[in-house]
């Protein structure tokens, strides 16, 4: 009985195909394949020794894949593992996340923005819950980049604002066309949770966010 060249890479598609079992699995599959090609070429026409060190170089090639797959899945959640305990320190600190609210406690708050680029005029304006303009502060012309800045709590006939959660909004300008700006507000970290995709923080009054959208630690 003649085994063809097609037959051959069968046998490796089908050893490889099993490495998504466990190694000792697939090396088994493999082996009796190649057994059973060995027991039934053609004497007169026999699988030459390249063929051999090719198939055996891709066994070893899964092989390799599989414990390279386990180990990387290892160091992931020793990875996770390392990265909750240290979000766990930033429980109680105060940080600056990707956000439009600001939460008064009366006196206002601190907030940001990312500048695409720089601008000859910035606006920033403040609403209440309702929607309401409480406050608009020209900050006049700006570097691109991170801009930190407070609102004093106050609305534009300088009386003191109630308690509360307000929202923000910039705009910018340079020669008369839009500038992007992406706006940051801070808040506290009030719990942290793991999950697949790694250790997220919960931001009092914002939401979730995982430890790398933290834009600042104050």
């Amino acid at each position: 009985m003649t085994v063809s060249a097609t037959q051959s890479s069968t046998s490796v598609a089908a050893a490889t195909s099993a490495s998504t079992g466990s190694v000792g699995e697939t090396q088994d599959r493999f082996l009796k394949l190649l057994i059973a090609q060995l027991q039934n070429q053609d004497p007169m026409n026999p699988m030459d020794n390249a063929q051999m060190t090719t198939q055996l170089a891709q066994m070893s090639t899964v092989e390799g894949i599989n414990k390279m797959n386990d180990s990387f899945t290892a160091l992931m959640s020793n990875f996770q593992t390392t990265q909750g305990l240290q979000a766990a320190s930033m429980i109680g600190r105060t940080v600056m996340v990707e956000s439009a609210s600001l939460d008064s406690d009366g006196s206002g708050g601190q907030a940001a923005v990312d500048l695409a680029k720089a601008a000859d005029k910035m606006t920033v304006t403040v609403k209440n819950a309702d929607g309401d303009v409480v406050q608009s502060m020209d900050l006049g012309p700006q570097k691109a980049g991170f801009i930190r800045f407070e609102w004093d709590g106050l609305d534009n006939d300088g009386n003191a604002t109630a308690a509360g959660q307000y929202t923000f909004s910039v705009t910018a300008s340079a020669a008369g066309k839009s500038v992007d700006a992406t706006t940051y507000s801070t808040g506290r970290v009030g719990g942290v949770y793991l999950s697949d995709s790694g250790a997220q923080l919960d931001v009092e009054g914002k939401g979730t966010y995982s430890v790398s959208e933290v834009k600042q630690i104050l």
